[in-house]
């Protein structure tokens, strides 16, 4: 059945329109805190949040509708995605709110729950979630209204774990890196976390003012990062998004370096120390054919699974993987997380380049992608893709890529957009395949 509210990361929005108002901040307060209240111990929620200016009317709403079904708050203030969950398990509480657009503009804004495991909601939880906001919760009696409190030493908490993360036996002293967090929410632990490790940090992107969160800086905007490398002469320069969940690198020559290349990288150190678990890594529909190619030359192996962490996850913990992520930088390392987190998956990265001992450029750059264009064709209505017309030019189109190359085509989950990708060896044969299924598509949805 199709989810009212719960989108594929939670529920998000413009501010100050539906879904993302005050009142269903409450109302999804109320309802999953209800959902939540099993045994008789005291409930418990933390919240964190990013840098947004709507975080805090959504906090506050948020804390409102807790305490009115009985939970108590914690709240940890700006702190990334995966900071959250992992403080949920640290401190024994029952759920966990992450206020956060991820890599969006800041006028948008997203709640991101996590269960007590520490893991995202289950389509079930969400199910069951979605039927008590659009029903009837019940209040707690006066007595049992729940408290909230501040925690101020949740960021060295979370500084602590991350550095736990990073062998004992490596330093990054005298080692020049530039962190890029986006004005997020990572803006304080993660250049914190470098350089008590001994970096020689540079940190961009970490004067939040509520409004510029992802603003021509973090993950999906490294330019500036790749400047500030270059200018500074910085070893490596390290992008986060707007949440922390995302980590794209630049390396000492600006070039980026995107997450098939890192997840290749982070796959070979552990297979190389036997920790890797499943025999290779699970990866999007999305990762580049070059690094399936790659993988299988050093005898590991590819999972793919729908676009979204949220399938990466499920297949790592269903059939035993310990590493897996998408393109786009989210990585998932479920020996110590159980979300992306863009600052561990760094840390793993940066321990990589020194071991090498030599430069970024040759350490991460470890397959040459094949020619991969992907273009969106919007439309009205209707279902385009069950056109004959259509059908029939993807069918022609996979056979003439063949074993040469791979064609993906997906609706969006969050808007009228029909995406499609192809991959192949010849970049014109490439090329040629979208434009002519574009082509379909527009025709058929006119």
């Amino acid at each position: 059945m199709a989810r009212k509210y719960f989108g594929t990361d939670g529920i998000r929005g413009a501010t100050n329109c539906a879904p993302m108002t005050a009142a269903m901040a409450m109302k999804v307060g109320m309802a999953a805190g209800a959902h939540f209240l099993r045994g008789d111990h005291r409930h418990r929620v933390v919240i964190g949040k990013d840098t947004r200016l709507s975080g805090y009317m959504l906090e506050n709403a948020l804390v409102a509708g807790f305490t009115s079904v009985g939970m108590d708050v914690v709240l940890v203030g700006p702190m990334p995605t995966p900071a959250v969950a992992m403080l949920t398990t640290s401190m024994r509480a029952d759920l966990g709110v992450m206020i956060s657009a991820s890599h969006n503009p800041y006028a948008d804004n997203g709640i991101k729950l996590f269960g007590p495991d520490g893991f995202k909601l289950s389509d079930a939880d969400e199910a069951a979630i979605e039927a008590l906001i659009d029903g009837e919760v019940a209040l707690a009696p006066s007595e049992e209204i729940g408290r909230a409190r501040r925690v101020e030493d949740a960021r060295g908490r979370y500084i602590h774990f991350a550095k736990a993360t990073f062998p004992e036996n490596l330093r990054l002293d005298g080692l020049k890196v530039v962190i890029d967090c986006a004005n997020g929410a990572a803006y304080q632990v993660a250049p914190s976390a470098l350089w008590e490790l001994g970096a020689d940090v540079i940190a961009i992107g970490v004067t939040p003012n509520g409004k510029n969160i992802n603003d021509g800086v973090g993950s999906t905007a490294p330019a500036l990062l790749a400047e500030t490398v270059v200018a500074s002469g910085a070893a490596i320069g390290i992008a986060l998004d707007g949440d922390a969940d995302r980590l794209i690198v630049v390396d000492e020559t600006g070039r980026v370096v995107d997450g098939d290349q890192l997840m290749a990288t982070i796959a070979a150190g552990w297979a190389r120390q036997g920790r890797l678990k499943g025999g290779g890594l699970v990866t999007t529909v999305m990762s580049n054919l070059g690094l399936e190619r790659h993988l299988a030359a050093q005898g590991l192996g590819m999972v793919r699974t729908k676009v979204g962490d949220r399938h990466v996850l499920e297949k790592m913990r269903a059939s035993g993987y310990n590493v897996g992520g998408e393109q786009s930088g989210h990585i998932i390392l479920s020996d110590y997380a159980t979300t992306g987190d863009g600052l561990v998956a760094a840390l793993q990265v940066l321990a990589e380049v020194t071991r090498a001992g030599a430069p970024a450029s040759e350490v991460l750059h470890r397959f040459d992608p094949l020619p991969q264009l992907l273009r969106n064709v919007r439309f009205s209505g209707g279902k385009p893709l069950e056109h004959p017309r259509v059908t029939e030019t993807i069918a022609a189109a996979e056979a003439e890529l063949a074993e040469r190359g791979r064609l993906v085509i997906r609706p969006s989950g969050t808007e009228p957009v029909i995406r499609v990708m192809a991959e192949g060896d010849d970049r014109a044969q490439v090329e040629a395949v979208v434009t002519r299924i574009c082509d379909a598509v527009q025709k058929a949805a006119a």
